[in-house]
């Protein structure tokens, strides 16, 4: 379980459109996450955010970064591992529901591909 971390939400970049963390790429009712990019340490809410913004090319969290809490719900601001967030079906915090196609993005942020 994750340990609620809620000392000063982190600033989102980008392209947000509402307090949850919605952007004008991804603004559907479960799209309640951002992302912390390696390369800046900055959140955004999504890649395209990232590469519209930010000016530098993406870094990709490795798999030995799994501890690191650089997974942000826009519902209750609780920052989560990245190993907690890759499981999770909704917050650990607040049971927001997160969106089940964000699947499909995840090598935009995580480089999984290593092996113990």
């Amino acid at each position: 379980m994750t340990t609620p971390t809620h000392t000063s939400a982190p600033r989102v970049l980008g392209r947000v459109v509402d307090a949850e963390t919605r952007c004008a790429h991804y603004h559907g009712p479960l799209d309640v996450v951002a992302l912390q990019f390696k390369c800046c340490e900055e959140f955004y809410p999504c890649f395209a955010c990232h590469e519209e913004t930010a000016g530098h090319p993406t870094e990709r969290w490795s798999a030995a970064d799994g501890n690191r809490r650089a997974v942000l719900c826009g519902v209750c601001r609780t920052a989560m591992r990245i190993d907690d967030y890759l499981r999770a079906e909704a917050c650990p915090s607040c049971s927001a529901p997160f969106n089940p196609g964000c699947r499909l993005h995840r090598h935009h942020y995580f480089d999984l591909t290593e092996t113990s």
